[in-house]
């Protein structure tokens, strides 16, 4: 677990470097608060005893995803290849088949490092925010708290047919999930089934939606997007904005979500290490 000191000293170090690239760092707020003691996840640099050097790894089933910042007084020293150096060593100790390097996309330091590394344009992520739009609840579609054993096995189900995911790798990551308990996980229900899951995240003041997934079967039929309502309107009315996150080639769930009023605001990019 990352101390109350050093979660306060990766927020000064990512605000002095969004201030000075105009951008935003994706730092998994959430993750980083509730971080696994048996695993090495979390690089840091010091000078002087001040932090000016971060990277953070952040694992999805078979795939981790890597990011990082130096100070903008600290670059050009080697302390971003550092740390690199030293996660892609405890990534390579692990049984993952994808490494995902991620940088905001107007970030021109990232850009000058990725080019000295092995790798390649995976895909761009767009973060999204809800605006304006209709959210109205639905009868006939439900949403209710994840609770039972037959709920975690739907819901591994639903990772393995909607993202790809191993059984193994969807059941050990939603394991993970409910022991840190720092996500409220919902079950989706329609024409008297289970159809889907939806995970929230209220931090900082902001809710965030992840994990979405209808089952393919049930798709086309408007359950997503009726879903979707039920949990903005939720978050709303608790005073919390509501945001999410979609990959760029998913034209699909792009288009739902633009159609249920959120706006995309900022981008990353992600680069497949080839090391």
């Amino acid at each position: 677990m990352l101390s109350k000191e050093q979660l306060q000293q990766i927020k000064e170090l990512q605000s002095a470097c969004e201030k000075e690239g105009g951008f935003e760092l994706k730092l998994n707020e959430d993750m980083l608060e509730t971080r696994d003691e048996n695993s090495k996840e979390d690089f840091f640099h010091y000078e002087d005893g001040r932090l000016v050097g971060f990277l953070g790894c952040y694992g999805f089933g078979n795939k981790i995803e890597l990011t990082g910042m130096v100070h903008p007084d600290y670059r050009r020293k080697g302390i971003f290849a550092k740390l690199f150096a030293e996660a892609i060593a405890e990534v390579k100790k692990r049984e993952i088949s994808t490494t995902l390097l991620n940088a905001p996309s107007s970030s021109q330091s990232a850009k000058e490092f990725l080019k000295s590394i092995p790798c390649t344009f995976e895909v761009a992520e767009y973060q999204m925010k809800w605006e304006a739009g209709q959210v109205f609840d639905d009868p006939t579609v439900i949403i209710r708290p994840s609770r039972s054993r037959e709920d975690f096995e739907e819901e591994i189900q639903l990772e393995v047919a909607c993202f790809g995911f191993t059984e193994q790798e969807a059941r050990k990551f939603n394991q993970r999930m409910k022991e840190l308990n720092s996500e409220d996980m919902f079950i989706i229900e329609a024409e008297g089934r289970t159809a889907g899951k939806i995970r929230v995240s209220e931090t900082n003041g902001e809710a965030w939606i992840y994990g979405f997934a209808v089952s393919p079967e049930l798709q086309g039929k408007g359950i997503g997007r009726k879903a979707l309502s039920k949990v903005v309107k939720m978050e709303t009315e608790k005073g919390f904005p509501v945001f999410l996150e979609v990959e760029a080639r998913n034209a699909h769930a792009l288009r739902l979500y633009e159609s249920c009023g959120f706006r995309s605001y900022h981008s990353q990019d992600y680069y497949k290490y080839l090391g």
